[in-house]
């Protein structure tokens, strides 16, 4: 029995040694099966197989070329025979077949990842394609916003229009155009559209163009309108902020009595901290009241929101059947880019901001006013470079 090799022993025992086939493939197989593999996965993951459009997610749409491709040819049947538990060979797909008619077999393994040189780096296997990793790197790759002061105004008003209901947060699906002056939610933060540059041809020949995009940490990128726009789509959480809207400011109804149910005031403190005293003309406080503005300022000399000091009552203007909180919203969100930048201690020390108080002269206010009784206010905005009313 020591003489016997371990294949003697196994033999005596009746177990076979015969070795098993295994079959191999080549470099250009393997990356078929790895390509297929992964949209495999994603019907896994979806209950669906990939599709394409302009709404889908990026990969979603290079799984769905993918898979066009694959089912273009010819010895895909074979080579994927056991690794497809779905089917997803015979479903038919939803690719223009001129589309794939005009491309050659090299471009269709060029497409799917299975180029003829499998040590050349640039063939596309199962990674992000370089289009999808240049999105990816335009949103990731921010730089300081030096100048967001410019920008800091519209975003506080945006987040208090959001608050008090004069905008609403819509899915980006609904809507897909982007223009300057959009704000979006992108990955849990607030982004402003503040530049669109000129139109560019892509060499697929659809329209794209370069953005300067603000986000709410301060800090900017230059991004394409198409990279923003996958980037929304792809973010489940991605809305867009409607433009903000009076509301129903205005019921059409007398309250009982006939009596006018809000007032417009326009106050001048008599503050004298030296800030106040140098502009006392044009720093004005607007607000909006149901009862009497001298009952509304009686105790301003006791009020951080007064300044801590006395106000003379500069204009009113009496309106009938309107919301006064979305009125005052209003007029604070068309002021904002001139509000007041003072802090002062109260009574007990502790430092206040008060916000509505406006670096605006009264004809402005009265031009405001009378727009927001004739319904022309909406879409604009207080610019104090230009010390006028512009669209927003």
């Amino acid at each position: 029995m020591d003489d016997l090799s371990d294949d003697d022993i196994l033999a005596e025992l009746g177990v076979s040694i015969e070795a098993k086939p295994v079959r191999s493939h080549t470099p250009r197989e393997e990356r078929i099966i790895a390509g297929f593999e992964d949209i495999v996965r994603f019907r896994e993951e979806h209950g669906r197989a990939p599709r394409h459009g302009e709404d889908r997610d990026i990969f979603e749409r290079l799984y769905a070329m993918r898979l066009d491709r694959i089912r273009a040819l010819p010895e895909a049947a074979e080579l994927l025979a056991g690794r497809d538990p779905y089917g997803l060979l015979t479903e038919g797909g939803d690719a223009p077949e001129a589309e794939l008619a005009e491309l050659d077999d090299d471009a269709l393994l060029a497409e799917i990842g299975a180029g003829s040189d499998p040590d050349d780096i640039t063939v596309l296997r199962h990674v992000a394609s370089r289009e999808e990793r240049r999105a990816a790197e335009e949103i990731a790759n921010r730089t300081t916003c030096r100048d967001f002061a410019r920008f800091r105004p519209a975003f506080e008003a945006a987040e208090a229009d959001l608050r008090n209901g004069l905008r609403q947060t819509r899915l980006f699906g609904n809507n897909a155009a982007i223009a300057a002056g959009d704000f979006f939610i992108l990955g849990g933060q607030m982004v402003l559209v503040a530049e669109v540059g000129r139109t560019i041809r892509t060499p697929d020949g659809k329209t794209d163009a370069r953005l300067r995009v603000i986000y709410d940490n301060g800090t900017e990128s230059n991004l394409l309108l198409r990279s923003l726009q996958r980037a929304l789509y792809k973010d489940e959480s991605g809305r867009r902020l409607t433009e903000p809207a009076a509301g129903p400011l205005f019921s059409g109804q007398w309250e009982d009595g006939d009596q006018e149910s809000g007032t417009i005031y326009v106050l001048r403190s008599l503050s004298p901290h030296p800030y106040v005293d140098e502009h006392r003309m044009l720093i004005h406080k607007i607000g909006v009241t149901g009862g009497t503005v001298e009952a509304r300022i009686a105790d301003a000399a006791q009020d951080p929101t007064y300044l801590l000091a006395g106000v003379e009552i500069i204009a009113t203007y009496r309106l009938s059947g309107i919301n006064r909180v979305k009125l005052e919203n209003l007029l604070h969100r068309i002021f904002a880019p001139a509000r007041l930048d003072l802090t002062i201690e109260d009574r007990f020390g502790n430092p206040v901001r008060p916000r509505e108080w406006f670096l605006v002269p009264l004809p402005v206010i009265d031009e405001a006013v009378a727009r927001i009784r004739d319904g022309s206010i909406a879409g604009l905005i207080y610019d104090p470079e230009t010390v006028a009313l512009v669209p927003g």
